[in-house]
């Protein structure tokens, strides 16, 4: 079994992490996580107080084991974020600060609760902010990552974040699906790996089927960054872009983000009945460029057991072998 600091730190058996992705999340999946041995997070984006206890309560009528409570720093609810504090998760994690907010108190609450404490990063000095706020765990997010991301790719990133941090331990995130990426995020210094797309297409994620299929189907190359789905929805995100799949919607409004702007009520309103729907061509999906690499739906506790299983493979018999003894 491979075990790193992070498995200590979270009290978990594997050093695998399921991103906390909004609506995109449910106590369902949370819970299948954390039970196989990772850590589960839920996505608390602009939900209510009683929403996040009503959540909170269903992750812990299906597993004892820790999980997280994940927050948009720039847009977060005093009232959703002191509820989230009673219930007292193992973990709370932030992302997406403004340049001009102070970490520190959401820290130093956090941690009075009793709670570890994460932020993602898409930059050093981002990392370097968070540290410096007493965070125990930087996720360096790569821009290969679905969603909100930033412009460095994760093969520079995280390392560059590892080295400006250390000792701090750092979660590698963006572009991880398998084995092999975990293998390969602990090469770069990193102590396990954070997933969402990999996630989404599981039988646990709350996405509609034809978006799970959408997932499969994908060879990779089928994502793009753009404003549009943020400019649909209203929402000025801190210095991030979102990648998510290139479908009718998104050709449609590239180059017009003014039109778009104009029209915007009634584009939410077509995108949210898209994807109440399933209409993967006019409904927003947020995945990243390892989308590539998944080519099925099981159940989540099997990602995490066979991702664990694939990279104890991977070091222990083939890594190995491409040693040769010195004279």
């Amino acid at each position: 079994m491979i075990r790193t600091p992070i498995c200590d730190l979270l009290d978990i058996e594997h050093p695998i992490a399921l991103g906390g992705m909004g609506s995109a999340t449910s106590p369902a999946l949370v819970a299948a996580v954390s039970r196989a041995g990772g850590l589960g997070a839920l996505g608390c984006h602009y939900l209510t107080p009683d929403q996040i206890q009503e959540r909170a309560a269903a992750i812990r009528q299906e597993t004892e084991k820790p999980f997280g409570l994940n927050f948009l720093t720039f847009d977060t609810r005093e009232d959703s974020f002191a509820a989230a504090l009673e219930l007292r998760p193992s973990v709370m994690q932030f992302a997406w600060a403004r340049p001009d907010q102070d970490l520190k108190p959401y820290f130093d609450r956090s941690h009075d609760a009793g709670c570890k404490v994460t932020y993602m990063a898409g930059a050093v000095p981002e990392a370097l902010r968070a540290a410096k706020a007493g965070a125990d765990i930087i996720i360096a997010q790569g821009t290969e990552g679905g969603g909100h991301v930033g412009w460095m790719a994760s093969m520079p990133l995280i390392p560059m974040i590892v080295d400006a941090v250390a000792p701090i331990p750092v979660l590698a995130a963006g572009g991880f699906a398998d084995g092999r990426g975990l293998v390969a995020a602990l090469a770069l210094g990193a102590e396990g790996i954070l997933l969402g797309t990999r996630f989404l297409a599981t039988v646990e994620s709350p996405l509609h089927a034809n978006f799970k299929q959408a997932i499969v189907d994908s060879d990779g190359h089928d994502t793009q960054l753009s404003e549009i789905p943020d400019i649909a929805a209203g929402l000025v995100w801190p210095g991030a872009m979102t990648r998510s799949r290139r479908n009718r919607f998104v050709e449609r409004w590239a180059g017009r983000e003014w039109a778009l702007r104009q029209g915007r009520a009634e584009a939410i309103a077509r995108l949210r009945a898209a994807r109440e729907s399933g209409d993967v061509d006019e409904g927003p999906l947020s995945m990243g460029q390892d989308a590539g690499l998944v080519h099925d739906i099981p159940r989540a506790a099997d990602i995490v057991a066979r991702i664990a299983q694939e990279a104890e493979e991977i070091l222990a018999r083939k890594l190995p072998r491409l040693l040769t003894p010195t004279a």
